[in-house]
């Protein structure tokens, strides 16, 4: 099998995106569309060219903002494609119906050993308690750019911790079950130069069980990503910065560690396993959809 590939969008994750599925022996062309000029792939100028092009695999990596007129656009003019589009799925929650592709969402975290793992060993107990903390700097996340005048500082092209961040969230709904908001509060609250909120505390229920405690934000100056789960005869520990997972099954503990993890691991995982059909893993639409109401539920919270 050889397969042909379009990434939409060429910013930091577009690239990443193309680089990774260049790499892979099964993919024959990567093409871009972006308006840039000169990048190292085949690049479209507009979506009314991806047709012609006829790519196997579609990926949308633009701006949040996007996603759902690309999407649209892409459900009206192909067929039977399958198409990964970065997360979150859309700026907002769309009652909006996929018939004719299998879509995707990029929560490459699922993808990641640790997480992988978690879900196994919690997958036949009662989780009592899940703790997730993610925090960064977001001046720091795309070194060369203005982090002021990227999405994320921005509203209109759906930043904000809350459609940035909402890895946590997709994954405790994997582990865990679905969410049920109790308390949020999600805002502005530091210095940074941005339209956005940059915290996000969210307190409620999954079904059926667990207490959910999650924090986000954009103004932890070092790094840190972090899964604490306890529940019958099981305690779980996890940085998911350092790469270590330490877990109490009925008193009997366990250390794990990925030390030369590569960063794009989760990344490339994701991509065999829609391309190959192994979608155990994989976030599908419905439950991309799903996230994005939660979102919608929380987000009246903003600003207030």
């Amino acid at each position: 099998m050889s397969i042909k590939v379009l990434v939409i969008g060429f910013g930091s994750i577009g690239k990443r995106h193309a680089d990774i599925l260049n790499s892979m022996d099964v993919v024959s062309s990567v093409t871009v569309l972006s308006r840039q000029i000169n990048l190292p792939y085949e690049t479209l100028t507009s979506l009314e060219e991806v047709s012609k092009l006829n790519p196997d695999y579609i990926v949308i990596a633009s701006n949040t903002a996007l996603h759902y007129k690309q999407l649209a656009f892409l459900e009206k003019s192909l067929q039977g494609k399958k198409i990964l589009v970065e997360k979150p799925l859309f700026d907002s929650f769309y009652d909006f119906e996929i018939v004719a592709n299998h879509v995707f969402v990029g929560y490459d975290l699922r993808f990641h050993p640790l997480v992988q793992l978690i879900k196994k060993k919690t997958a036949e107990r009662n989780i009592w308690n899940i703790q997730v903390f993610c925090g960064s700097y977001l001046p720091d996340w795309r070194p060369g750019r203005d982090y002021r005048e990227t999405y994320s500082a921005k509203k209109n092209d759906g930043g904000g911790v809350l459609l940035d961040l909402s890895h946590e969230i997709d994954y405790v709904r994997w582990i865990a079950g679905p969410l049920k908001a109790e308390h949020v509060y999600s805002c502005k609250v530091s210095d940074l130069d941005i339209e956005t909120d940059d915290l996000l505390l969210f307190t409620g229920k999954s079904v059926p069980l667990a207490h959910v405690h999650i924090s986000l934000n954009y103004f932890t100056r070092k790094p840190m990503r972090q899964i604490i789960i306890d529940g019958q005869g099981i305690s779980v520990q996890a940085d998911l910065i350092a790469n270590t997972l330490s877990v109490y099954e009925d008193n009997e503990p366990s250390e794990y560690a990925w030390p030369d993890l590569d960063q794009n691991t989760a990344f490339l995982n994701q991509h065999k396993a829609i391309i190959d059909g192994d979608l155990s893993s994989a976030c599908n639409y419905k439950e991309g959809l799903e996230t994005m109401r939660l979102i919608d539920n929380i987000r009246p919270s903003l600003y207030t």
